[in-house]
């Protein structure tokens, strides 16, 4: 496993985690989680993320039932949770979601019982909150940190100009600022990590642990020929997610990347796991296996970045047709 520093912290992170989005609590159980989360660890995965939202709080409640059995050493792993949503669903009452001082310091404690932790490692403000003000939301972090219930804060799926404006107000009341983000970055998704964020990691510095390398599965390939039964498209709720992605177009690119895999002797899917975590802007690409023998598939991108030469690049890059245009300078 290789192992990156967390944008400009001293926190390292596998370039390889585990994730439960989707997949814990309605995919998979107690059970198939903690050989999942076994094989992770073993293989040197030392990140494993979560959120409130994730299946209304049930998937930290599984995961905190995994981590509790397994009795990792604590120094051993790093663990997160996510606040915005609430994890009442429509039983949410005003203060239960949003970036409110109180709704994130409730929703920290109410996760660290969940996840049977003592403190979150990374704690992640899941969306932008146009409701509160900014320096309530950082002076909200700051305090959860100089408490010890939380290491690191980060943003996700937040604009370039909204996280160097959680920066400003941080600097000015000497306050701790966001380490990380956790945008969306897979080779139909790349605006953000390749583009808007540049500014971002040559000045105040981030680390990203980036979400859906395989687009919900459709990078992997398994969906070239149709849906299959349980996969994640064929789930009841989940039918925006399947429409985003099950598009003519999109299935085409797949298909030539697929050929490509094949002509190296690699699966689609760690082809394009490979892909993100060759950006050296990315610290770790969260997988979200279902199966074991998906999972170890999934472990071998990093074996698979070496391939990726500026050849390949420019082979994936004529297939997708859609590299950023950076500006001039």
């Amino acid at each position: 496993m290789e192992y990156r520093r967390l944008g400009k912290s001293g926190l390292q992170i596998s370039a390889l985690s585990f994730g439960s989005w989707v997949s814990f609590s309605k995919q998979i159980n107690d059970k198939t989680a903690e050989e999942l989360m076994s094989i992770a660890y073993d293989n040197g995965v030392n990140f494993f993320d979560n959120a409130e939202i994730y299946a209304l709080g049930e998937s930290e409640k599984m995961m905190g039932r995994v981590i509790k059995k397994k009795k990792w050493d604590r120094t051993s792993f790093v663990v997160s949770s996510k606040v915005f949503w609430g994890w009442r669903g429509k039983e949410n009452k005003p203060n239960q979601t949003g970036l409110s001082r109180k709704h994130v310091i409730e929703a920290c404690d109410e996760a660290l019982k969940r996840l049977q932790v003592d403190y979150l490692d990374l704690y992640y403000c899941h969306r932008p909150d146009k409701n509160v003000p900014i320096q309530e939301t950082v002076l909200a972090m700051n305090h959860l940190i100089l408490q010890g219930k939380v290491l690191y804060w980060g943003t996700s799926e937040w604009s370039g100009v909204e996280i160097m404006e959680a920066h400003r107000v941080a600097e000015k009341f000497r306050l701790i600022g966001p380490t990380m983000e956790q945008p969306q970055y897979n080779m139909f998704e790349r605006e953000k990590i390749e583009k808007e964020y540049l500014d971002i990691y040559r000045t105040v510095g981030m680390g990203t642990t980036i979400w859906s390398p395989l687009a919900s599965g459709l990078l992997s390939g398994k969906y070239n020929d149709g849906i299959p039964k349980n996969s994640r498209f064929a789930l009841q709720g989940f039918d925006w997610l399947k429409d985003r992605w099950m598009v003519e177009d999109n299935l085409k690119k797949v298909k030539k990347i697929s050929e490509l895999a094949n002509k190296l002797g690699v699966s689609t899917a760690a082809l394009s796991i490979a892909w993100c975590i060759k950006n050296p802007n990315v610290t770790t690409a969260i997988l979200g296996a279902t199966k074991k023998q998906q999972l170890l598939e999934n472990l071998k991108s990093l074996d698979i970045v070496p391939m990726l030469t500026p050849e390949v690049m420019e082979k994936i890059d004529a297939i997708l047709k859609n590299k950023p245009k950076l500006p001039d300078f």
